[in-house]
């Protein structure tokens, strides 16, 4: 036994090197502990949607579950005696010692997160129950955002109210117009089925919540006990300091018709065509402004959500490293959103922004709705054109300058200092950044262009867009320009709101032109070299008025990409990830704005969110998240007794591959001239493809799967036995289910062994049908499929076999596509996708 606790205690050090800091013996870390016990909702085996299907060929009707939610809620005596079971535990094993517990899980995950020593975990390890103590908690970063619009859709009177979407995430400003009930849509009550409660504090005062935001916590117990908590920034609270999950929210459930103010400009109406009469909104803050999140306090929101009664859970963020263990699917998070899952709620998560690497997924399990970041065709774009009428494209919402009916002088800072100021050279970089107006000469700088670098101080936040817009309005600036350091690579930037006529030039090479049109127009004296005047002019045009010429939708270059890796060694699995993609931003700007909590002045890795309005534009896999959370809200709607899988189901099989003009989807696969890099989209770029809220609402056939067919597909990983029965309470002794064999509505093999069958399972959600099967194999594989053409009646299922075989040895991944046509117009399409193949006859080409 002392051999087996040296031994963890080396693995323990190896987790704590990799994670960057240094294994000390008596240094405190959190960890989560998981134990052997079944969880509270896995005790009472609660189902809140449909139980799944079975069988083999025409099966019977679906079973949905029409009754209220709380009518199968426990009453609570099983989690407080585990609870009790937690503190037991702690005080027998860790007896005497100083420790602190942090969180009890209980509903989803029967396990706590406690602060001790390396030495003290070790003293648990697998011993009353223990899951052999890892620390199991690297930081949960906020993604880079997105959003845009899918389109029009009036659905107001096809569904039913009540459905609930969990946001964990950085909070909520619940001052924000688009969570007032006051409009006339919102007049229905609180769900039966949500029981939630909303924090007071001094920040988030009584009465904060009400008919459409029905509930709001705020965990930080890991992140305080850490020492990095700042209450003045980060709020002890669900109050938003961040700006970010008041954003998500708004899109998924925000109210329809909010006026959008930007800059003193109306642009319209905040188009929340995701509202469908009444998505309410609980919020679960465990994300802050001054360093993310840590997986303790997400997961406490997580069990916390599911015990509430939340539909949906949307998480826009993602762990900041690959999980490390047998396989990525065993950390916390993913196992307790897998028995969130088992309740009946559907998970979605944003891929992650760390694109266009292949095997860059951050959200790695089968159970999980994963969403991928795409371009749409709505530009807000404008120009500037230089004084020898070269034009220059940017990025930024702004009056029109042309009103000025003149070329306007621009000017430096740098070139505008005053007589008696003194600039060094760290100061210089500050000055010429526009961040302080008081080196400047006002005379030199009035009514003329003002000219900011953009740096990658920006980016790490040392710099701000509006310090720099209100340097120019203190020395009257005409306008303000921000050319593009050439540092600065590989960041999306969005059209920021800007009171003047002001621009983003994007492009390091177009600020290039711009910085050699400027000096080449700079008039020196031929002695000194110093400057005697500036001739360099300009005129800035447009920023407000969106047109609808970009080719859209694209993959977004930063949008994370498949194939997914099963473990630390980027192995890939049988699993297709992200499932699809859904709007978030184009290069050139954004389609709608969305709430932002207006205090904010956060620096994402992306561009600062300006933190002087109300509403925003702002890009990333974290916008287009919510997209889907807000249309699985209308399809739990339309079909109450639909499970987790066949919600994501519906949205896949309906997805589309193509772009508004008829072509294959395209994917930029560059930093730099992302558009220049671009090539038609895999599943593995776009998962089943774009998403469409149409179709998605009337799918046909769906694919559906259970919570046992997850535990089974785990069981089948080696090694896994122990681990799942500590994260589930159930041991792994029945038949075991290989992830090409999960009935997804998708077919992905990492390696094709001469030849496979796969089976898939389609179940009739529509009336009755008879559907023909088409497909198109993969380079290098055939394919045959059994039956070819087959009739469906509605509420049954049928059984589908897929025979794929190698037709030659290759590494490189190739794709086909499996279409099912039906005679009632549904059509319902799966991506088919092997990476390695293995065929010994030499002979095949």
């Amino acid at each position: 036994m002392e051999g087996r606790r040296r031994a963890h205690a080396v693995a323990l050090c190896l987790l704590w090197l990799w994670a960057g800091g240094l294994c000390q013996e008596n240094a405190a870390s959190v960890y989560i502990v998981t134990l052997k016990q079944a969880p509270t909702a896995h005790y009472y085996d609660l189902l809140r949607s449909s139980k799944s299907i079975t069988g083999g060929g025409e099966s019977g009707p679906m079973n949905t579950l029409n009754k209220p939610r709380n009518a199968s809620r426990p009453d609570g005596s099983y989690g407080k005696n585990l609870i009790r079971l937690h503190d037991s535990l702690l005080r027998r094993v860790l007896k005497g010692q100083n420790y602190l517990k942090l969180y009890s899980y209980r509903y989803i995950l029967n396990g706590f997160a406690v602060l001790v020593t390396a030495q003290q975990a070790r003293g648990g390890e697998c011993g009353g129950g223990f899951l052999c103590a890892h620390r199991h908690d690297p930081h949960s970063g906020v993604l880079g955002l997105a959003q845009g619009g899918m389109g029009q859709g009036r659905w107001s009177r096809c569904c039913r109210e009540g459905v609930v979407i969990g946001f964990i995430d950085t909070g909520i400003d619940p001052t924000h117009p688009s969570f007032s009930d006051e409009a006339p849509l919102n007049v229905f009550p609180v769900p039966l089925h949500f029981s939630g409660v909303c924090e007071v504090t001094r920040d988030f005062p009584s009465g904060s919540c009400n008919r459409k935001l029905i509930g709001a916590r705020h965990f930080a117990a890991s992140a305080i006990t850490r020492g990095i908590f700042n209450a003045t920034k980060d709020y002890a609270s669900p109050f938003d300091g961040d700006g970010h999950g008041t954003h998500t929210a708004s899109i998924a459930a925000g109210n329809h018709g909010v006026p959008v103010i930007v800059a003193g400009i109306t642009l319209g109406t905040q188009a929340a065509w995701l509202l469908v009469r009444s998505n309410y909104i609980a919020v679960y803050k465990a994300l802050y402004k001054s360093f993310g999140g840590f997986a303790a306090d997400v997961v406490a929101a997580i069990d916390q959500a599911a015990q509430d009664g939340v539909d949906i859970i949307s998480l826009s963020i993602t762990p900041n490293r690959r999980p490390p263990g047998i396989a990525t699917f065993f950390n916390p998070i993913d196992m307790a959103l897998l028995s969130a899952v088992k309740t009946g709620i559907f998970v979605v998560q944003a891929a992650g922004n760390t694109g266009p690497s292949p095997r860059s997924m951050s959200s790695f399990s089968p159970w999980i709705f994963t969403v991928g970041a795409a371009a749409h065709d709505r530009v807000y774009s404008n120009c500037v054109v230089l004084g020898n009428n070269h034009t220059i494209s940017g990025l930024g919402l702004a009056r029109n300058g042309n009103r000025w009916g003149f070329d306007v002088p621009i000017g430096f800072p740098i070139h505008a200092l005053r007589d008696d100021a003194s600039v060094d050279t760290t100061s210089s970089m500050y000055v010429g950044e526009c961040q302080d107006p008081s080196p400047l000469d006002k005379d030199s700088i009035s009514g003329n262009i003002l000219i900011c670098s953009y740096s990658v101080r920006f980016v790490l936040g040392l710099s701000t867009i509006r310090r720099a817009l209100e340097t120019a309005k203190n020395l009257s600036a005409r306008g303000i320009i921000f050319y593009m350091d050439p540092f600065v690579m590989g960041f999306q930037l969005n059209p920021t709101p800007m009171k003047i006529p002001g621009l983003m030039i994007p492009s390091p090479e177009d600020s290039k032109i711009f910085l050699q049109y400027y000096n080449s127009s700079i008039v020196r004296d031929e002695a000194s070299r110093s400057v005697v005047k500036l001739g360099g002019v300009a005129r800035i045009f447009g920023g407000l008025r969106a047109n609808y010429s970009n080719l859209a939708p694209k993959v977004l270059y930063y949008s994370a990409r498949g194939p997914d890796p099963e473990d630390n060694s980027f192995h890939d699995s049988d699993i297709m990830k992200p499932n699809l993609i859904a709007p978030a931003t184009s290069y050139g700007g954004l389609g709608a704005l969305w709430a932002l909590t207006p205090w904010n002045s956060k620096v994402t890795k992306a561009q600062p969110i300006p933190s002087w309005e109300s509403f925003a534009l702002i890009s990333g896999t974290s916008m287009a998240a919510p997209h889907v959370a807000g249309l699985a809200a209308l399809i739990k709607q339309k079909f109450p007794g639909f499970s987790p899988s066949a919600v994501a189901s519906a949205l896949s099989t309906t997805a589309s591959v193509y772009d508004k003009q008829g072509g294959p989807i395209m994917a930029q696969r560059a930093y730099t001239n992302p558009d220049a890099s671009q090539s038609p989209a895999t599943p593995f770029d776009m998962g089943s493809g774009f998403v469409n809220a149409t179709a998605a609402l009337d799918p046909g056939l769906i694919f559906d799967s259970s919570f046992d067919d997850y535990l089974s597909f785990l069981c089948a990983i080696n090694g896994s036995g122990p681990v799942v029965l500590n994260y589930t309470g159930r041991g792994c002794g029945g038949a075991t289910v290989d992830a090409g064999d999960l009935n997804l509505p998708s077919i992905t093999v990492s390696l094709l062994n001469q030849s496979r069958t796969v089976s898939r399972r389609v179940t009739n959600v529509a009336g009755d049908e008879t559907y023909a099967v088409t497909w198109s194999s993969p380079f290098g594989v055939s394919v045959s499929v059994s039956p070819s053409r087959f009739f469906i009646s509605a509420g049954r299922s049928r059984v589908l076999t897929f025979v794929l075989n190698a037709t030659m040895n290759s590494s490189s991944a190739s794709f086909g596509r499996i279409g099912l046509y039906g005679t009632g117009g549904h059509v319902a399409s799966i991506p088919l996708s092997v990476i390695s193949k293995v065929n010994f006859d030499k002979e095949v080409k």
